[in-house]
């Protein structure tokens, strides 16, 4: 009954999809607006016959109805009703009906706001948005149905894969899905740009707020991916250049530049072919992840699923790219700037700079991910490319990247004096100069170290910088004190300073990455019970092995004995078999954060013997915990520039334009 139902609320879902895509176009061309209403509606009806699609599924999990090829491999009578709802999304199938819950609900949203507001894009925005429903709800209905059933119906499920039944998982898929999913929103808008010939500023001024929102579900789903894989997988890092990871990665880059490059366009109408072409890749890319995450095309320790859906996406891939791009090139004559750079010592300079180190990051990554794939073609077998590769190339292009974040805030839209640019970088050189003494007096010795570590504090120095330059000057002007006033700074420029404020997350996020990078230190020893080891400052002594078991589950414990110079703590990693997984034992870190040093003490229990022998990775990984501090700031950020601004009341626009009176820079408002 269940899969009957969630089957055919599909199926309808997917012939709505399929006339709202057709008939918004036609109402548009034929100018009946009866049938843009219509499509509006259809719109509205797959977004409900979806959820209720969604909720059936969900209600099959809750009741555990293994009559349903998908809950038996997800679930388990014995699984923990949280990790139920990791089940949803844990395999292709559900991931799928996420994917395509998300955009219809948000798709909804979107045509109810712009409805009135864009009346010459949004026939075009449905029918691209309704197509792409349309291919996942083709690959729902035909190649991979969560509504698939098994006979006979077994008793029990095997479960959700042991890794992925983690606190952590319960988020960072439904975030990351999200942020391929919304990237779409934009993509819709530029497609409909380029159809209608309406590529002036409108269909960015309609995007800002969606094109930021995809790239804070995209930010918040690498960080927690990031989290999870350091908290799970025990390989004693948080980014291992994994395909998986690259993939997810490749989509934020190409927001990142998409959100500095419109800024550009808004201000000075430059970089309008730029701007379409970021948004095409920046979709394709999506696409191209959700693929590669969900195919197992690629060795992954992130692919939890293997199947034949290969062919669908490179076919709706290679549509794509081929309709999007022959629209681009058609409209290419009204694409033209309607200004030139006046210098290179400028704020739009800095931003197309900043832009072709992202897409130089995004090709060399891309690369990387699809080496593999054309060396079997051309040789036969797959070579993978490692993580030195990347950090060989990628690692300068991220460092200037950096350093040019800093740069960036400093100079003027249009002309900067070069003078001008001197005295205010004297300050932030000096800052960053000691900073980077001080990393030299503790350790650093390397000069991609030390590079690193000055770019950083550059960048991170300059942008608080303006941020008390700015608060002291409404400090004076509305005679606050100076911890609200900066607080007001937001209130002030929304988004320009949730920007900065997303710069100094990077700038921390760098220095962590750099700390837990080159001063990790890193031990594997096998020990009885009684024997110790020395890792960097520390004394780690190996107490004794206890085992129990837990409902569908059992837990071998280590009990360890941390000590340094100033303290000492336990810690108990694990080894966990779960049952239908006995063949795959997982490892359950344990990190303990020490203080003052900001030191992640981080074990793993590798294996483990009869006589109470075990083996430990244990490491001792530096600022890690500053890694999730800039990453918050990150996050914060980009939610603060996102959040629309109040209408300026009369009371406050007088100590505005005081503000603006005292900036010292001639660029005060960038929207």
């Amino acid at each position: 009954m269940t899969a009957n139902i969630g089957t055919a609320l599909l199926f309808i879902a997917f012939l709505a999809a399929l006339y709202g895509a057709v008939a918004s176009v036609l109402g548009a061309r034929l100018r009946v607006p009866e049938l843009v209403v219509s499509a509006r509606n259809a719109v509205i009806a797959v977004a409900a016959l979806v959820a209720l699609a969604a909720l059936t599924l969900m209600y099959a999990f809750v009741t555990h109805d293994f009559s349903l090829k998908y809950v038996v491999a997800q679930t388990t009578r014995a699984q923990p009703w949280p990790y139920l709802f990791s089940g949803f999304y844990g395999g292709q199938a559900g991931s799928l009906l996420y994917w395509s819950l998300t955009l219809a609900l948000l798709s909804t949203v979107v045509v109810l706001v712009h409805f009135r507001s864009d009346r010459q894009l949004i026939p075009y925005v449905i029918t691209v948005l309704l197509t792409i429903e349309s291919f996942f709800l083709v690959v729902l209905n035909f190649i991979s149905s969560p509504f698939e059933t098994v006979f006979p119906v077994p008793p029990d499920g095997r479960g959700l894969n042991p890794l992925l039944q983690d606190p952590g998982m319960l988020i960072h898929p439904p975030m990351l899905l999200a942020g391929y999913m919304s990237v779409s929103i934009p993509f819709a808008f530029g497609i409909a740009a380029l159809i209608t010939g309406q590529v002036n500023n409108r269909w960015l001024q309609a995007t800002r707020h969606w094109a930021l929102l995809a790239w804070l579900f995209l930010s918040l789903g690498n960080l927690l991916g990031a989290w999870w894989a350091y908290h799970v997988l025990g390989w004693g890092g948080y980014w291992g250049w994994d395909p998986v990871e690259n993939v997810a990665i490749l989509p934020w880059f190409a927001m990142t530049a998409y959100v500095h490059s419109v800024l550009v366009q808004e201000r000075r109408g430059m970089l309008k072919v730029w701007n379409m072409v970021l948004i095409i890749v920046a979709f394709n890319l999506a696409v191209f992840g959700t693929f590669v995450v969900r195919s197992g095309i690629l060795a992954s320790v992130h692919s939890f699923a293997v199947s034949e859906i290969g062919p669908y996406f490179f076919g709706f891939l290679a549509v794509s790219l081929i309709v999007s791009l022959t629209l681009l090139m058609l409209r290419l004559p009204q694409l033209r700037d309607e200004h030139n750079f006046d210098s290179m010592l400028s704020r739009e300079a800095t931003f197309l700079f900043n832009n072709l180190l992202l897409v130089a990051v995004i090709c060399v990554t891309f690369l990387g991910v699809i080496f593999p794939l054309l060396s079997d073609a051309v040789q036969g077998r797959q070579i993978n490319v490692g993580p030195p590769f990347y950090q060989q190339v990628n690692g300068p292009l991220l460092l200037a990247l950096v350093a040019l974040m800093g740069f960036g805030m400093l100079v003027p839209w249009r002309r900067g004096a070069a003078r001008a640019l001197f005295r205010g970088l004297r300050i932030t050189l000096i800052g960053a100069a000691v900073i980077t003494t001080a990393a030299v007096v503790l350790g650093a010795r390397s000069p991609w170290t030390i590079l690193s570590i000055a770019a950083c504090a550059f960048a991170l120095i300059v942008a608080l910088r303006e941020f008390h330059r700015t608060a002291i000057a409404l400090m004076r002007a509305q005679q606050t004190p100076y911890p609200a006033a900066l607080l007001a700074v937001f209130r002030y420029n929304r988004r320009r300073y949730g920007g900065y404020l997303v710069h100094v997350g990077i700038a921390i996020m760098g220095l962590a990455i750099i700390g837990s990078s080159f001063f990790q230190a890193e031990r594997s020893v096998s020990m009885r019970p009684g024997q110790s080891v020395a890792v960097g400052q520390y004394t780690v002594a190996y107490q004794g092995l206890t085992t129990w078991n837990e409902p569908g589950k059992q837990r071998t414990i280590a009990s360890l004995l941390v000590r340094n110079a100033n303290q000492s703590f336990e810690v108990a990693p694990q080894k966990v078999v779960y049952q239908n997984w006995e063949d795959q034992p997982i490892s359950e870190v344990v990190i303990k954060t020490v203080y003052p040093q900001f030191d992640d003490v981080y074990i793993v229990m590798a294996a483990y013997g009869e006589d109470g022998t075990a083996s430990f990775h244990i490491f001792v990984n530096p600022l890690v915990a500053f890694l999730w501090l800039g990453g918050a700031l990150l996050v914060l950020g980009g939610l603060i520039s996102w959040w629309p601004s109040p209408v300026t009341s009369p009371t406050t626009a007088p100590a505005a334009a005081n503000v603006r009176a005292r900036r010292l820079t001639p660029d005060t408002v960038s929207s």
